[in-house]
């Protein structure tokens, strides 16, 4: 299994809070045309020892001991970010000479940070290098652990998931980047869910049931706070459900029926 890492970024507004989600390219090996939420495979460098003093807030111990592992935990923290900037252009990051959340605010910086975006994409610039070269130091600590989903067996590709939620920087504007994914949208999680009733808008369950989550809560404080006191979710393990062909015709989720 391939360990990986997805943020829930969360703004409000003035009836409630959105979140962020992005429609994956049809052609996607994995979860094609399905609306997710910005994240994907942990790398190597991720886990790089010489970024914990880039990382407020957290170091490896502290992160590893969150997600119960032996070490490496950091790296989860990592990928979320530097995910969250491949496929959506917003960087989780504090600017050391401001010391306040990076911000895109003028037309140099975002045509700076772009271009960033696509060497952190195309690997010509690692994470450590960014925050080198741009004196920031990545929030970390601001960044909640909420839960943890693995792929059911049986799929080709299998994923260990750890699912974390922010606050949406109010200085970026988050964009999908037309390659893995091809549309994007701000929307309040009940109303996802309902359009994911419709038919309207495609996802896995793990996508859905942290919609779930979130639409429990009226605000983003509110969520904030929650996520700060979850601790220790238990992995949940889809399973497949086939019919008497074998072929696969569906999900079964822990505390279904036959699951």
């Amino acid at each position: 299994m391939r360990p990986a890492a997805t943020v829930m970024l969360i703004r409000d507004v003035d009836d409630g809070f959105e979140v962020f989600m992005l429609q994956r390219t049809y052609g996607a090996a994995f979860a094609g045309g399905m609306y997710v939420f910005p994240g994907g495979k942990v790398d190597a460098t991720d886990g790089a020892e010489a970024l914990e003093p880039f990382c407020d807030g957290l170091n490896d111990d502290n992160a590893s001991a969150i997600l119960q592992i032996p070490s490496g935990g950091l790296a989860y923290w990592v990928a979320a970010i530097r995910e969250c900037f491949e496929e959506a252009g917003v960087l989780l990051a504090r600017d050391t000479k401001t010391n306040r959340t990076v911000a895109f605010d003028d037309d140099a910086t975002q045509d700076r940070f772009a271009r960033a975006r696509r060497s952190v994409h195309d690997s010509s610039l690692n994470m450590i290098e960014l925050c080198q070269r741009e004196s920031l130091r990545l929030v970390t600590g601001s960044i909640h652990y909420v839960s943890h989903w693995i792929t059911p067996v049986g799929e080709a590709r299998r994923f260990d998931t750890r699912f974390f939620v922010a606050d949406a920087p109010e200085s970026q504007e988050p964009l999908h980047d037309s390659q893995e994914t091809i549309a994007s949208l701000w929307v309040k999680p009940q109303v996802a869910l309902d359009k994911l009733a419709r038919g309207e808008l495609a996802m896995w369950p793990p996508t859905s049931e942290n919609l779930k989550f979130l639409a429990s809560y009226d605000t983003s404080a509110e969520v904030l706070a929650a996520a700060k006191k979850v601790s220790n979710p238990v992995a949940i393990l889809p399973r497949l459900r086939t019919n008497d062909d074998g072929k696969v015709i569906g999900v079964i989720m822990p505390g279904d029926p036959n699951y």
